[in-house]
């Protein structure tokens, strides 16, 4: 993208920010009143021209001002996250500390988050499937189960029942733990290859079968295709704005958060970037999701310890208030590290 001189770059921060706060085309009037510019309205009509040459402002109407185009908010949106230091006040600490459950949590920020910006928020559950695995517990049920207890480091937990032949005695349990332990803690599902299973099962001797079951078991775990948890609030805002509130625009926007397929693919999109521990911003067409080529979509991707991740995003108009929600974003990043650690160290 060209780089624009610092007067370029004043006068089309004014436009993007005056059309943030009206939604209505800017012009050189308007612009010349900006104190800090100090320059007069034939020169800011000089400079627009060039700005809309560059493609990065464009005219709507015939003698209407100009507003901003998705290069330009591409330029605005790359700055500010360069110049971002400043930090906006934290989310209430109580609202963290009072509540127990992650899924409450979440709910309750997406809330906090939508409120906040007067958009719509969207925070998915941590997805732990690629995890390695921290601990493994077998223990006799009864003469025909034992159940295979699975801890990933992400501390979540999955239960196994699995069938045996006869009842097995404390030493021989304890003796499969310490193996079963020492070959995989640590491991992911593709680090445990037919080289570890075979040392494994020799090792298990007449118990092979018992730690084919526990592998079985082990990678039902990691591939286990669970519903992606996805919590909303604010959908409703998005009809504040008359760009989106048209009724074809509006019923797109609302069966995407209503179904939430389609936000799991903005989910899997910011999971998958290389830079998922940065804010990712998506303008008009970059967008993954269809139905919101006319929209900004802001994500972010949360830390919940190793392998452990999910993430968050606010969806608006293309005029939204980025510097407000990047804030915001980056709050709630804070805030949930926090409640991790907290959590952990408890």
């Amino acid at each position: 993208m060209q780089e624009l001189d610092d007067r370029k770059t004043k006068i089309l921060n004014a436009i993007i920010r005056n059309y943030l706060d009206t939604g209505e085309p800017v012009g050189s009037r308007t612009i010349s009143k900006y104190s800090d510019l100090n320059l007069s309205s034939a020169t800011i009509r000089n400079e627009m021209s060039d700005l809309e040459e560059l493609g990065y402002i464009l005219q709507p109407h015939t003698s209407a001002g100009r507003i901003p185009s998705d290069k330009g908010y591409r330029f605005y949106v790359d700055n500010l996250m360069k110049e971002k230091n400043q930090q906006v006040a934290e989310i209430k600490e109580f609202m963290i500390e009072h509540t127990e459950r992650m899924e409450q949590v979440l709910q309750q920020m997406a809330k906090v988050l939508a409120q906040n910006t007067n958009y719509t928020a969207m925070i998915t559950a941590p997805s732990y499937h690629r995890n390695k695995v921290k601990f493994l517990q077998l223990s006799q049920v009864d003469k025909e189960q034992l159940l295979a207890v699975i801890v990933t480091e992400g501390n979540l937990v999955k239960n196994k029942m699995i069938p045996t032949r006869e009842a097995l005695d404390n030493e021989t349990l304890l003796k499969l733990n310490i193996l079963l332990n020492t070959s995989l803690n640590g491991l992911s599902a593709e680090q445990i290859n037919l080289g570890t299973i075979a040392r494994l099962k020799e090792q298990a001797g007449i118990h092979s079968n018992i730690v084919s079951d526990v592998l079985d078991a082990l990678a039902g775990a990691f591939e286990e295709e669970e519903d992606l948890e996805v919590y909303t609030s604010g959908t409703t805002n998005i009809l504040k704005y008359p760009e989106l509130s048209d009724a074809g625009k509006a019923s797109e926007l609302l069966n995407a958060f209503e179904e939430k397929k389609q936000l799991v693919t903005l989910v899997n999109e910011a999971l998958a970037s290389e830079e998922q521990t940065e804010i990712q911003v998506y303008i008009g067409d970059e967008s993954p999701i269809q139905n919101m080529k006319d929209c900004s979509l802001v994500t972010a991707t949360y830390q919940l310890g190793e392998g452990m991740t999910g993430t968050i995003g606010i969806i608006g108009p293309k005029r939204m208030d980025y510097e407000n929600v990047m804030d915001n974003l980056k709050t709630l990043k804070s805030q949930l590290d926090t409640v991790f650690h907290k959590n952990k160290d408890k």
